[in-house]
């Protein structure tokens, strides 16, 4: 497995990024304001969406208008890996290069989100779009995240991400995507919540499946989660099927997540996922069936996150994914792509973010046995309104 290579490394980060003082605290259910770190901003989403704050009334409808302005400059050290961050680039010879200086700005978006009091409830809206239309080095163009209608505490219709993803655990980075080995999608869906005491909540949801796995057939996902505060645990699970040409294989796959906060500020998160056909729902999107076949799939996150003081926090997250069987991308074809993130957080004022992070990605080519890495450092300042 090529992350054996760097276990020191990664261990040795780590313990820097635990003894720094007490890990950014990231309570999803306690925001009131979208936090200047995206997955603090997604995790908001998922706790509450489509709830207007209240910044215009229209009869008895409540409008409120939020996102954030991002601008993002990196330079790639050894491929050239666009916009996104994309490691399974990585060794294929037309993205090579000495070094490539680039920004975007293409993370910044915007949002509206709704609230309409009614006799079977709250009804609430929430449409939100950023500019990543154009794919991993596309032109800045609108593309639609999120469209969806919650009716009171219970029913969510529309676009939103996957109960399949574990939401409250997604690793913090300052680059778009975060690391490999997570789910990551939003998919049109119909989905029932409810609770289990004052800490659990479980919901089922019926959802369109992502484009890569190419099946007209829905997705049945589940998940469960307890969360004190304190500690958090959470399973789901997903069914469908995948498509390539005449062939269709059962695609299926489970997600355990676990987090703690040790300390007063301190958090340690793991992800773990596990499937077939499952790769199109990943990070590094593998295919779901090769030369027929279901294409099997593993893969987890660690992350470590250190709050130095009000204004700092620092952290780290590790991610990794392995197939059974290739997925080409060009020129080559990986079975294994692992991620390395470090980053820092500085909260200039309340509403200004600027950040900073190292990144490192490896992948292999399964046919001839190589492994190729490349090296990038980000910077970034961010205006949530």
């Amino acid at each position: 497995m090529i992350a054996k290579r760097k276990t020191a490394l990664l261990l040795a980060v780590s313990a820097l990024g635990m003894s720094a003082a007490a890990a950014f605290a990231q309570d999803a259910q306690t925001q009131t304001e979208l936090d200047a770190l995206r997955a603090r901003v997604e995790a908001l989403e998922a706790a509450n969406p489509g709830a207007g704050t209240g910044d215009l009334r229209i009869g008895n409808t409540t409008l409120d208008v939020y996102g954030y302005v991002k601008s993002d400059f990196f330079y790639d050290t050894d491929f050239e890996l666009g916009d996104l961050a994309d490691a399974t680039r990585i060794g294929e010879p037309a993205n090579a290069t000495s070094g490539t200086f680039g920004a975007t700005v293409r993370q910044s978006r915007i949002g509206l989100r709704t609230n309409t009091p009614s006799a079977i409830g709250d009804i609430a809206g929430q449409l939100e779009l950023d500019l990543f239309s154009g794919g991993t080095d596309g032109p800045a163009e609108l593309r639609l995240r999120h469209a969806n209608i919650r009716i009171g505490d219970n029913w969510l219709i529309g676009q939103f991400w996957t109960n399949f993803q574990p939401l409250d655990t997604y690793p913090t980075t300052v680059e778009f995507n975060g690391p490999v080995g997570i789910p990551f999608a939003r998919v049109p869906q119909v989905r029932y919540t409810n609770t289990l005491g004052s800490d659990t909540t479980f919901a089922v949801a019926i959802e369109e499946n992502v484009g890569g796995s190419d099946s007209n057939d829905p997705v049945l996902t589940g998940s469960i989660e307890y969360n004190n505060g304190t500690y958090l645990a959470r399973a789901s699970a997903l069914y469908g099927k995948a498509q390539s040409g005449a062939v269709e294989v059962d695609q299926t796959g489970y997600t355990l997540s676990a987090g703690i906060r040790p300390w007063q500020g301190g958090l340690f998160q793991v992800n773990y996922v596990d499937g077939e056909a499952l790769g199109p729902y990943l990070i590094a999107a593998g295919d779901a069936i090769v030369n027929g076949q279901a294409n099997d799939v593993d893969g987890f996150t660690v992350e470590f996150r250190q709050e130095l003081s009000p204004k700092w926090n620092v952290g780290i997250a590790y991610g990794q994914e392995n197939y059974d069987l290739p997925t080409s991308t060009g020129t080559l074809s990986f079975t294994e792509v692992e991620t390395i993130h470090v980053n820092a957080f500085y909260k200039a004022t309340d509403n200004l973010t600027l950040s900073a992070e190292y990144f490192y990605g490896e992948r292999n080519d399964a046919p001839t046995g190589r492994t190729f890495d490349s090296n990038r450092i980000q910077l970034a300042a961010q205006l949530n309104f």
